[in-house]
């Protein structure tokens, strides 16, 4: 049974009402340029892809030969054109279309719409009233599977809004690892990507969610994610972003509403040309022995504008345990960087929050020591760059860690 036209309605009836509703962070964006609506066929193998989005994807954390995933989901602008799952993963997890998943289950508006809400701003509205499908991840009640599912929303075309709702739901007792890359297969595209991500993990649950994202100098990207994280629940965030951005605004937020429930965001930012960035992450702390921990890298070249927020929010009357960890590197006299840490406790007087921001340059000891051991300048630079943004993400798979340094080092050498 489909969710019912009720409640589509319902939310429907919301969105017109912030059709135009600016965000609270960000540049103001008008939608009105972005009408194309493109159509793909499928595919019968990542392999197949053109060589320009195959090369994309890569980028973007994609294993196109699928070795070591569980399955994969592969959007192209308004289409999804792959979709694979291993048969030694049959009933235990389902993989399909968002817009799939809303015809086949009822039960889905229990989490459809309902810790992302349509009328927060014009990008939620456009998802809502315009969905372009997105991913609906569930694995059942105890099950680990061996390695990651992956799925990748890429935009092919330019003058496009790709307007994608994704949700994840890890069941009792369950694990998950996703890898997800949000790319372009074009360098010179005029667009942006609304993605709407709304995720739960149930009783004793893990997801690891690791995103890249790789995108372009004209290109503008809108995510609104939320997240609940239910008793004795591990949510762990992953993200990068090492490449131009026209601007990108996200806030994601995760609520800690079990006893022992958990936290952390792994945050790499490296800003490169006239890149407008405004990302952080909120937790919200509502059970007892809550903890989250929030660590942002970020590096600000060129005429790139970055603002690196954190909000730690107490609501338990027990205890919780919160940490911001937010540093920045300046690498050019016409960048910028803006740290915002904020904590705030409403009457939570066992709460335990704390934060440490710093901005500076990159040390000229360092790049002198390893000049000394025989590097050039830009070598011993790329060197130091490559050593500050490579966080050391806790249960990362060996191979995504792997591609990450390797970007890592790629970008810092291109940038010199």
């Amino acid at each position: 049974m489909p969710v019912s036209k009720k409640y589509i309605k319902q939310i429907q009836d919301r969105a017109k009402k912030a059709i135009d509703k600016p965000a609270l962070y960000g540049e103001d964006i008008d939608l009105k340029q972005f009408q194309k609506y493109i159509e793909r066929g499928k595919i019968e193998s990542l392999e197949l892809l053109p060589e320009l989005a195959k090369e994309a994807a890569l980028m973007a954390g994609v294993d196109v030969e699928e070795k070591e995933r569980s399955g994969s989901y592969l959007q192209m602008d308004h289409s999804v054109v792959y979709k694979r799952l291993s048969k030694l993963y049959e009933g235990k997890v389902e993989l399909m279309s968002t817009n799939e998943a809303i015809e086949t289950y009822d039960w889905l508006e229990e989490y459809f719409w309902r810790i992302v809400q349509p009328d927060t701003d014009k990008y939620t509205a456009q998802v809502a009233l315009n969905p372009t499908h997105g991913y609906f991840i569930r694995i059942l009640p105890g099950q680990k599977l061996d390695y990651p599912l992956q799925t990748c929303l890429m935009i092919a075309e330019g003058y496009i809004s790709q307007n994608v709702h994704n949700i994840i739901i890890v069941e009792e007792g369950a694990e998950l690892h996703v890898i997800t890359g949000c790319t372009l297969s074009r360098s010179d595209a005029v667009g942006i990507h609304l993605g709407i991500s709304e995720f739960y993990v149930k009783k004793g649950g893990k997801l690891f969610f690791t995103m890249i994202h790789n995108w372009a100098e004209n290109f503008y990207v809108r995510p609104r994610t939320a997240v609940v994280v239910e008793e004795d629940g591990v949510y762990v965030n992953n993200y990068a972003l090492l490449k131009p951005v026209k601007s990108i605004q996200s806030f994601p937020t995760v609520y800690l509403k079990g006893d022992r429930a958990s936290a952390r965001f792994n945050t790499v930012i490296y800003g490169l040309k006239d890149s407008y960035i405004d990302l952080g992450s909120k937790i919200i702390f509502e059970g007892k022995d809550t903890k989250g921990e929030s660590l942002a890298r970020t590096i600000a070249d060129h005429k790139s504008v970055i603002y690196s927020r954190g909000d730690l929010i107490a609501k338990t009357k027990d205890y919780c345990m919160g940490r911001l960890d937010c540093r920045g590197i300046i690498f050019s006299n016409d960048a910028s960087i803006y740290a915002i840490p904020q904590l705030i406790s409403y009457g939570a007087n066992r709460a335990d929050l704390s934060h440490e921001a710093s901005i500076g340059p990159i040390s000229e000891e360092q790049v002198e020591y390893l000049m000394s051991r025989g590097m050039t300048k830009d070598e011993a630079t790329s060197l130091i760059t490559s050593g500050f943004l490579n966080l050391d993400i806790p249960f990362l798979p060996e191979i995504i860690d792997k591609h990450i340094k390797e970007v890592i080092q790629i970008t810092s050498k291109e940038s010199m």
